[in-house]
């Protein structure tokens, strides 16, 4: 019973820290006015600048792949650049922490990453008022923290962390993302898909991926 009130008390905390981060995006949104619209001008050369703040619904693939979904956070800011001056091609990058990993019941294994992406996105307008954006391209993650939790007999749950001589994970991962975004007067939003490439375990008869849906919303200036 306690295990389940640590639980609800840390996931309350993360939707507050969610909600209090939308409210503060949505807040800034009007001081951006004076800049153009996020970069995603189809029809000017430019660089653009942008926060991010969403959600993950995780998983692990390979041997290890009857764990269930982890659902975490993102925080990020990002850079773009347009690439050319005729086609409205656009590279961004940029650094997030973003929690991955995967559960079931309560056994959780948490994943927390630095990661850095690097994306080709391609903007065509979809009304006056609204681009559109669908993206890929690679990212590379390290791991900064990280535990596996798992029950116990007598109902406890022990924990240990995943990474360090004792830990049976790599800090590094490297995958490919994909998805479509879209702005509508400097506020932005995406949905896609990440999926691990590189094998993230460091036991050699076990091969682990990583893999994770995701939602992001933020403000692009």
């Amino acid at each position: 019973m306690q295990f389940g009130i640590v639980k609800h008390l840390k996931y309350r905390t993360i939707m507050k820290k969610i909600f209090t981060a939308i409210v503060a995006l949505m807040l800034a949104a009007p001081s951006f006015a004076q800049y153009s619209s996020g970069g995603f001008t189809l029809d000017e050369e430019n660089v653009y600048y942008g926060v991010r703040i969403g959600m993950t619904g995780a998983g692990l693939g390979g041997d290890i792949d009857g764990l269930g979904t982890r659902v975490g956070m993102t925080l990020a800011g990002v850079v773009g650049l347009r690439v050319s001056s005729t086609t409205p091609v656009f590279l961004e990058s940029g650094l997030y922490y973003t929690e991955r990993g995967a559960k079931k019941d309560k056994t959780v294994i948490s994943l927390n990453y630095l990661e850095v992406p690097l994306l080709i996105k391609y903007g065509f307008k979809a009304t006056d008022d609204i681009a559109v954006l669908p993206f890929i391209g690679p990212y590379f993650s390290y791991g900064i923290s990280g535990k596996y939790k798992y029950p116990v007999p007598g109902g406890a749950v022990e924990s240990h962390s995943v990474y360090g001589d004792n830990g049976n994970i790599k800090h590094g991962e490297m995958g490919f993302k994909l998805g479509c975004g879209a702005e509508y007067n400097k506020l932005y939003l995406e949905l896609g898909y990440q999926f691990g490439v590189s094998n993230i375990s460091k036991v050699d008869e076990i091969d682990a991926h990583g893999h994770a849906f995701f939602c992001n919303f933020g403000v692009n200036f």
